[in-house]
């Protein structure tokens, strides 16, 4: 199990950056870290399951779909993909549906909330650029730590 979320927040203060916006926890796994890559889409999930279906490596995806609880950006069948392929857990900036499946994933899921109306699949957005919310900047390549107490990132 990783070091509890406060306990390195104590150790290290403002070298963390914490996230101030309560995220729900929806994942079989409460407590996951790794290191940050990104993916900036709104409404839209077809990039972030082209990311997913990609080795993760016990990366943590963190995904900026600009707070928007009108779609879901991602269900089941994505975070069962990106499961098998490693990833250790994905931060949405938005909502998820298929909550009582992805509970049952190993994988760590945090999202604001859930809407069972599925995403576009325009492939608008990117990937592996600095995206800002909650106050914290998360840099592709910087460590991400989740429990249920929140999220903490390396500035």
């Amino acid at each position: 199990m990783p070091q509890p979320t406060a306990d390195l927040y104590d150790e290290f203060g403002e070298e963390l950056q914490s996230v101030w916006t309560q995220f729900r926890s929806f994942g079989g796994v409460a407590d996951f870290s790794g290191p940050v890559r990104t993916v900036r889409c709104f409404e839209d999930n077809a990039l972030l399951k082209e990311v997913v279906s990609t080795p993760g490596d016990g990366a943590v995806l963190v995904i900026d779909g600009g707070g928007s609880l009108e779609r879901a950006l991602m269900g089941d069948q994505i975070a069962l993909l990106a499961a098998q392929n490693g990833w250790a857990g994905v931060v949405i900036n938005g909502a998820i549906r298929d909550q009582v499946a992805i509970s049952r994933i190993e994988l760590g899921v945090k999202a604001l909330g859930t809407n069972p109306r599925k995403s576009t699949k325009e492939r608008t957005g990117e990937v592996d650029v600095e995206v800002e919310f909650s106050g914290v900047r998360f840099r592709p390549g910087a460590t991400l730590y989740s429990d249920l107490d929140g999220i903490l990132v390396e500035r």
